[in-house]
């Protein structure tokens, strides 16, 4: 395309009610409130009907303030990426891109899970550890520091 056909590539909208195709009307029909300037009614409302937001019934409960936000971990993932002597921390994996935390994301949790096998000595710092993953960081001499809440 040429620079000079440039500026016509974006069409230009059409004013309703200045004249042309659209009629007396400008495509809002005769009278009412929605022929009116400003006029309309909010997202939902029926006509003063009660509307279907309110009439359904409000059951149940949410744990959404409530939930935790756990990161997990397994050992094989460890195995991979460190090596003998390392010290592991929640920092340290998202340095290394092992774990996503999101800016602003609150509440992080940590949990290392015992799938795979650990064959490096290592010290590991997390909210929480499955039976598995502990016993296999004992066993290869490593250590495993639980966070406490506080």
């Amino acid at each position: 395309m040429q620079l000079h056909k440039l500026d016509k590539t974006t069409k230009k909208r059409k004013r309703i009610g200045r004249g042309g195709s659209r009629g007396g009307t400008s495509g809002k029909g005769h009278k009412g409130q929605r022929a009116r300037s400003g006029g309309g009614v909010r997202p939902g409302f029926e006509g003063g009907q009660m509307p279907l937001y309110r009439r359904l019934p409000k059951r149940g409960f949410t744990n959404i303030p409530f939930k935790k936000n756990v990161k997990i971990i397994s050992l094989e993932a460890l195995n991979k990426h460190f090596v003998d002597g390392d010290s592991i921390n929640r920092d340290v994996l998202v340095e290394k891109g092992l774990i996503n935390i999101k800016k602003g994301e609150k509440g992080v949790f940590l949990k290392i899970l015992g799938n795979g096998i650990l064959e490096k000595n290592v010290t590991i710092t997390a909210d929480a550890f499955s039976k598995a993953a502990l016993e296999a960081i004992k066993a290869k001499g490593g250590k495993a520091i639980l966070i406490k809440e506080s």
